[in-house]
């Protein structure tokens, strides 16, 4: 493959949920919410309620979860079924392509069960309206047959909980966010609470640490703890081939540099986008299309896995004519700053417009 070709897919930076991660990853989850680390206003909150559903004998209410991906969503649905006491059914919203599938799931699930519904953004419309009266009366209608014959069956459901997870809460439709009891956004992590996480993992992974090793690991995962994590298995692969298997700063750095990601974590794709605004457009703006194809990449691509950490540190802006490259992130690349946008904060005006 061509060195300067993007591979989006096996980015190690990317927050989207890899193959790789299947292994040890469960083994890395925690199973309580005293195990949970970080976001402790959600902790705080779903504590309650599930508390106050068991003392009152119900199943909790229907959950949504949003915010961008990798912060834990599925871990904590899978903790509110283990904290209630019920079973946990995952799937997720392009995974249910007919009604019937939908309908299947609700009726084999039993009382009180987590029904989680990954990516329910991405959920048929016609599909979802059955959510709807299960969520409601806990019950789904549907016809059977066709013409003359067909007729209309009202079907009881076991009482359950939906916990719907979306990195887009907006692209959810307005009756279908308005019959979730909960809604939680989870937030990016500190680097002292992603340090804890990486501590963690590597007593669960049996890989000694220090302190300083930890946070430098931390410092550069993007405010995620699935890359804080992967980031931990590849600095171990370091450290057992170069080093005697022990994880420190020098060792953190030295794998790190290797995978050339920089001390904000941004790799060689982020900054090939940055340097391609700069050297090609002046900095910007430039229109997302245009940009895509000077790179050779799909739009969509750029939007979902690159545009959204750039923005995050400032080092990109929107505007209605498109992308810039801030006057910060001229100076992280060590290229003279002549133009471009003169500060990282972005109107919402100027966002709203531009995803419509």
């Amino acid at each position: 493959m061509d060195p300067n070709e993007f591979d989006f897919e096996s980015r190690i930076m990317s927050s989207s949920y890899e193959p790789e991660d299947q292994g040890n990853d469960n083994i890395l989850r925690p199973h309580s919410l005293d195990e949970y680390i970080g976001q402790s206003k959600a902790k705080e909150n779903l504590d309650i309620l599930i508390r106050a559903a068991k003392l009152r004998g119900e199943c909790l209410d229907h959950v949504l979860l949003y915010g961008p991906p990798g912060l834990g969503k599925t871990t904590l649905s899978a903790i509110i079924a283990t904290e209630m006491g019920v079973n946990l059914r995952i799937t997720s919203g392009p995974a249910i392509e007919k009604k019937g599938d939908l309908v299947a799931l609700l009726t084999n699930l039993g009382e009180g069960d987590v029904l989680f519904i990954d990516e329910i953004h991405r959920m048929p419309r016609t599909i979802e309206e059955i959510l709807y009266p299960a969520m409601e009366d806990f019950a789904v209608d549907f016809v059977i047959g066709n013409g003359p014959a067909a007729r209309s069956i009202h079907l009881p459901l076991a009482k359950f909980t939906l916990i719907g997870a979306t990195t887009r809460a907006g692209q959810l439709s307005t009756p279908l966010r308005d019959r979730f009891g909960v809604q939680m956004r989870l937030e990016l992590y500190t680097p002292e609470e992603l340090a804890t996480i990486v501590n963690r993992s590597a007593g669960i992974l049996d890989v000694p640490i220090d302190e300083d090793g930890a946070l430098e690991i931390a410092s550069r995962s993007r405010g995620t703890p699935r890359i804080a994590n992967r980031l931990l298995k590849r600095v171990r692969d370091y450290a057992q081939v170069r080093g005697d298997g022990r994880i420190d700063l020098k060792i953190a750095q030295a794998a790190l540099k290797m995978l050339e990601i920089d001390e904000l974590g941004l790799d060689n794709t982020d900054r090939r986008m940055l340097e391609t605004i700069i050297r090609f457009y002046n900095g910007g703006p430039v229109g997302l299309e245009a940009l895509a194809a000077t790179i050779g990449e799909e739009a969509i691509t750029l939007e979902d896995v690159c545009e959204p950490y750039l923005l995050q540190i400032g080092f990109l802006a929107r505007t209605l004519r498109g992308r810039m490259v801030t006057r910060m992130g001229y100076e992280h690349l060590g290229i003279p700053y002549t133009g471009g946008a003169e500060t990282s904060a972005v109107p919402v005006e100027q966002i709203a417009m531009t995803e419509e």
